[in-house]
């Protein structure tokens, strides 16, 4: 049977029923059950029951997941240094945390072969393995950037299993595909012959839901949009980067405005996974004017409880990702999604409003991803990134010699660089090799930008700014 034929006839049952996913609560520790029907425009839920901290649940309608509207990210577990003083995970926290969010309703994990240098599926195994295989949901992808080889992407798929412990994926992604349109995903999947392997390890049951996360141009995503309508392939579901700065200001030429990849999708009644919802954390730590603006709304309301809002208010999200470190966060989402209320039409232009003040921020457009790590050079890259965007966010970035307070805001930005990442690993070390460039999801100018962080910290010893 060829390719086309096979994902047709699988893909026709789910195909007729889709419909957008359904809400409904669970309480702590639930799982099992059917809720009630729901969908339409932002702003519309439906089956909601109150209570103290009952997790918003969404019913994926393709396939009757009872899916909690919060995900655990496993891409930012918590680190500590072992004997060597060489980074690790500390799964004792990883445990707890895991431990936590089962506890509360949170069933969904997202992790990569990629993800810390190849040590988070070990960890989210370790601990979810402790529970009952039917009280959570895997994701993992084929994180096949390296060796496209069949060998070595077939390698990797099984390697997932023994880190993950498992005997099945619940949601398989093809992982970040969109940058090289058609011939880089051909590259990847067909030629060496990925794609019909996978539908193969689906119709065995090994896989349940096959689908890909995105991260291109409009252009490129529409072609992947062609290979499900001509029926050349069937997503099951798509992971895309959403937020209320990217629904509209997305770089449209790297990465395709949220609204767009949103409104593609629904209409295609293809469920829709969300990846970076606090970009990388910057919309839990906006600049203190947004968040004066954000609190004079919402006194009891954080900035990251904003952003999360922004994304379950949208019926086709089943689920959208959080990269939890420690258990403030993670207690706080359950919090959100345990007393959920969608974002009014006003409260939608209000962040709106928020989003073109954020662009306005010199901010460097990283997720603290770590795809570009290690550099060859030993440049600390994200860590470099995330400490000048969070003196800006906080207010302390020195922009002139003229400005008030400049040789305090001086002292304090160098003194906490060189605590923040060391000399060695500084951008300064930089050497414009580019060997991160082609990692970079939101493909940041890297060099570049160290390069002009290097200046601006050479500038504030000499007195130049």
């Amino acid at each position: 049977m060829k390719r086309r034929d096979f994902i047709k006839i699988s893909g026709a049952a789910a195909l007729a029923t889709a419909c957008a996913p359904k809400d409904s609560r669970s309480k702590p520790g639930m799982t099992g059950g059917k809720p009630g029907m729901t969908g339409g425009k932002p702003g519309m839920t439906g089956g909601l029951t109150d209570g103290p901290e009952s997790m918003l649940i969404r019913e994926n309608p393709r396939n009757g997941d009872r899916v909690s509207a919060i995900g655990f990210g496993c891409m930012r577990w918590p680190m500590i240094k072992d004997a060597d003083g060489k980074d690790v995970i500390d799964q004792e926290a990883v445990n707890e945390m895991v431990d936590y969010a089962i506890a509360h309703g949170i069933n969904y994990f997202d992790t990569s072969p990629a993800y810390l240098q190849g040590l988070s599926e070990k960890a989210a195994g370790d601990a979810l393995s402790r529970h009952p295989r039917d009280s959570y949901y895997i994701a993992t992808k084929l994180s096949n950037f390296g060796d496209r080889s069949k060998e070595a992407s077939i390698q990797m798929y099984h390697d997932s299993f023994k880190q993950l412990k498992t005997d099945y994926f619940d949601y398989y992604l093809l992982h970040s595909i969109g940058r090289g349109g058609r011939e880089a995903f051909n590259q990847r999947y067909v030629e060496n012959g990925m794609i019909d392997f996978l539908l193969k390890e689906k119709a065995a049951g090994r896989i349940r839901n096959l689908g890909f996360s995105f991260h291109g141009s409009a252009k490129e995503f529409d072609g992947f949009m062609e290979m499900y309508d001509s029926g050349e392939m069937v997503w099951d579901f798509v992971q895309i980067e959403m937020n209320y700065v990217d629904w509209r200001h997305a770089d449209g030429r790297r990465n395709a405005n949220a609204e767009y990849l949103y409104a593609e999708l629904d209409k295609r009644e293809i469920p829709i996974v969300i990846m970076e919802p606090l970009l990388g954390g910057r919309l839990a730590n906006v600049p203190e004017g947004i968040a004066r603006q954000m609190k004079e709304r919402e006194p009891d309301m954080s900035p990251a409880s904003w952003a999360f809002r922004f994304c379950a208010t949208y019926p086709r999200v089943l689920c959208a990702l959080s990269g939890m470190t420690n258990m403030t966060p993670l207690k706080e989402n359950v919090q959100t999604f345990g007393h959920f209320k969608p974002l009014t039409e006003e409260e939608l232009e209000f962040l709106e409003k928020m989003a073109i003040q954020m662009k306005e921020y010199p901010l460097v457009n990283c997720t603290d991803c770590k795809y570009c790590m290690p550099c060859p050079w030993g440049v600390n890259i994200p860590g470099v990134f995330q400490h000048y965007n969070k003196a800006i966010t906080d207010g302390t970035y020195a922009q002139s010699s003229a400005q008030k307070d400049y040789r305090k805001l001086k002292k304090a930005y160098l003194t906490s660089y060189d605590k923040a990442v060391e000399t060695l690993r500084q951008a300064d070390r930089c050497i414009t090799c580019g060997e991160c460039l082609s990692h970079c999801p939101q493909s940041i100018a890297i060099p570049r930008e160290l390069h002009r962080i290097a200046r601006y910290v050479e500038d504030l010893k000499q007195d130049r700014i």
